[in-house]
Formats: C-alpha cells, sequence, structure tokens
C-alpha cells in the first residue's frame, strides 16, 4: 500500500514526464550536454597564472612579490628583520632546503628551527613563520598548504607574522582544478586554504585583523 507521500511523488513525477512528451520511464539515463570550459570557467591556463594569483592575493591584503630563486632568501631575512621577529618556525621542507632560507635564518641570527624540533605548545611563543606551499590558486588568490607529519597545519596558522614561499608552477588556475588534484593525490592529514591575514567581527561586528591566526601574510613568487 502506498503511502500519501509516495501517491504524490509519484504524481509529480507523472506530471513532469507528461510535460516532457514522455509516455513512460525512461530506459537509461539521458547523456548531459557537454558543458564549453571557456563559459563555465572564470579562468584559463593559457594566461599569466602567477601573476593573476599575484593580483587576488594584493585584493586579499597578502604582500605578493615575485623574486627569484637565488634571492628569496635575503628576502625573506631582510622581511623578518624589519618586522623585530626572532623566533622563526619552519616546516621540514625541501623547497625551503633548496632555496637555503633556514640556512639564511640561522646565519642572520634568528632562533629559527623546523617543526621537528618544537611541541605545538612552543610554536605559540614564536614570532614567525616561514612555509613552502602545495598550491595557489590564481583566480582567488589563495595559498594551498597540504599539512603531514613533517609540516604541522599550525605553523601557518599560529604565529601573528606568516611568510608563504610560492613556486610559480605551483599556481593553478582555480578551485576546480585544485578538487581535480586532491581528488587524484587525497588530502592527507589537512588542506588549508589561506584567502589573507585572519580576521574576525565578532565582537560588535568591528572588523578586527589578527585575532585568531596571522595578521600579516608577506608571499613571494618565486621565478
Amino acid at each position: 500500500m502506498q503511502t500519501k507521500s509516495e501517491t504524490q511523488s509519484g504524481s509529480v513525477i507523472e506530471r513532469v514526464r507528461r510535460a516532457l512528451g514522455r509516455s513512460g520511464p525512461l530506459s537509461a539515463a539521458p547523456t548531459p550536454p557537454k558543458i564549453l570550459e571557456p563559459v563555465t570557467r572564470l579562468v584559463h591556463s593559457d594566461i599569466g597564472l602567477p601573476e593573476l594569483f599575484a593580483s587576488r592575493a594584493a585584493t586579499n591584503k597578502m604582500h605578493p612579490e615575485a623574486v627569484g630563486a637565488g634571492e628569496v632568501a635575503a628576502r625573506v631575512v631582510a622581511f623578518l628583520k624589519s618586522k623585530g621577529a626572532t623566533r622563526i618556525a619552519l616546516p621540514n621542507s625541501p623547497v625551503l632546503e633548496r632555496l637555503g632560507v633556514l640556512a639564511a635564518l640561522r646565519g642572520a641570527g634568528f632562533e629559527a628551527r623546523t617543526w621537528d624540533q618544537m611541541t605545538l605548545d612552543e610554536l605559540y611563543d614564536y614570532d614567525a613563520s616561514v612555509t613552502d606551499v602545495s598550491w595557489a590558486i590564481a583566480e582567488t588568490g589563495s595559498l594551498v598548504i597540504k599539512s603531514g607529519a613533517m609540516h604541522g597545519r599550525a605553523i601557518s596558522l599560529v604565529p601573528i607574522v606568516h611568510v608563504a614561499i610560492v613556486e610559480a608552477g605551483n599556481c593553478v588556475p582555480d578551485l576546480l582544478d585544485l578538487m581535480e588534484i586532491l581528488g587524484k593525490e587525497g588530502v592527507g592529514n589537512n588542506v588549508t586554504i589561506i584567502s589573507g591575514p585572519s580576521k574576525t567581527a565578532d565582537i560588535e561586528g568591528a572588523l578586527v585583523t589578527g585575532v585568531h591566526g596571522p595578521g600579516e601574510v608577506q608571499v613571494y613568487i618565486v621565478q
């Protein structure tokens, strides 16, 4: 015996079927129409993705700068000195090691430690962090960091200043591309998408920056 809900549902489906000129249910699901990528996507892969990412990141109140691989370590040192930082947290990153960032920080007198040399509680005493990123999304100007055993997610979320190193080749057009990549690779422990400094308007609707995380995000795009 059909319930009232089932009867109503069947009635609605039957009316839709008649409106489409069908006398009975389809034997197979219809083939969806082909979606034209130039129509559905706002970003196309044939444009300058690093340049578009930089433009959108600046709109998000981050501070993107294009640098050469040979100068990025010196730029990081100069920036952190200008902020008065002394204790710097970093992930165990082959990218940062290749660019000489950790060695440059220690050579400049900073107390720079990697994720395996600290606890989460100790991280709250650090002035700044320097991380590489997994991908950068051109459409939204967002940083994507895939965390793991050697790259704790808190490194980019706890210190008040976050310096992000983006390799130009890791820029992807949009979130669709990111989801496709993550679908193939898996998300691992965690994936963090950063679209600017931390902001909140919880208290009397007044927007405040840096309450729940970094108040400043400096981005170096390595060409």
